[in-house]
């Protein structure tokens, strides 16, 4: 039903609206850090930032990330939504010609990967 509507509400729309009426909710527990949805929202906005200035990225632009299973990866997909940047989710236990392929068909010019990676 909110997919029909014109425009359609996102997954990035119901956040922000989550940070308007709750922002001090837990949203993240990962081991033993706590994020709330203000913590999330303010960090995807620093990334945004950063990923704005230094990469050069632009809505349109489509981005592949291949990160672990962390918090960083939840900012990441919301600063490069607020962006407008599509994004292509890598596995990042995918390797040699499997990833090659998926990096292929993202089409993307940019990759965002963790050090280890």
């Amino acid at each position: 039903r909110r997919m029909s509507r014109r425009p359609p509400v996102t997954l990035l729309d119901v956040f922000q609206e989550h940070v308007r009426r709750r922002p001090r909710w837990p949203l993240l527990l990962f081991q033993d850090e706590v994020y709330t949805y203000e913590d999330v929202d303010r960090r995807s906005n620093r990334a945004a930032r950063l990923f704005a200035r230094r990469l050069g990225l632009e809505p349109g632009r489509p981005v592949a990330v291949f990160l672990p299973n962390h918090p960083t990866y939840v900012w990441t997909w919301l600063a490069l939504a607020k962006l407008g940047c599509p994004m292509a989710c890598l596995n990042c236990n995918v390797r040699g010609r499997a990833l090659q392929h998926a990096l292929a068909a993202a089409g993307a010019t940019v990759v965002l990967a963790s050090p280890g990676e």
